[in-house]
């Protein structure tokens, strides 16, 4: 604790605006000491631009929702289980997003995910010729809101009530 104390002390005569993330303590994001073990155990690091201790040191300093890379990190949670000071690098990563958009920051792509779990319930949803598939190999319909009509309007209504339709216009 003494380090980070030092690193805020420092920070604050150097008169520097820290930008914490919200759903984080303070003192948890400032502990990290960018090792690099959390952009070295990424996946999605070796074949996207995504650099995880990039985006952590970045997030610390300024806002950063409008950042690409914000949105390679497929929550694989490596970082996180790997990081030696247990920073819960996905969840801040979760978060910035959040903050992106509720700021109306968010890619094509994933806005096309979230109409289709608004519409279907799902965020890939299971098409007819995926259900006529299946059946030619013996496989019954998935458990899913598609096969139960009153689950999608349960669905569509919590999304409805805790404004995600709104979110992702």
């Amino acid at each position: 604790m003494g380090n980070v104390l030092h690193f805020i002390i420092s920070l604050k005569v150097l008169n520097t605006s820290i930008h914490i993330i919200p759903a984080m303590k303070n003192s948890e994001i400032l502990t990290c000491f960018q090792c690099g073990t959390c952009t070295g155990s990424c996946p999605s690091g070796k074949y996207t631009s995504l650099n995880v201790r990039r985006i952590i040191k970045d997030s610390i300093k300024k806002d950063i929702s409008d950042q690409l890379d914000l949105w390679m990190c497929t929550t694989c949670y490596n970082c996180q289980e790997r990081c030696p000071r247990g920073i819960k690098v996905t969840d801040a990563i979760l978060s910035l997003r959040a903050q992106a958009v509720k700021k109306g920051s968010i890619l094509p792509a994933h806005r096309a995910v979230c109409k289709f779990l608004i519409e279907m319930g799902h965020a890939v949803p299971i098409d007819d010729i995926h259900i006529t598939i299946r059946e030619k190999i013996g496989l019954s319909e998935p458990e899913t809101v598609r096969k139960y009509p009153q689950a999608l309007k349960d669905v569509k209504t919590l999304l409805e009530s805790c404004g995600f339709n709104e979110l992702v216009k």
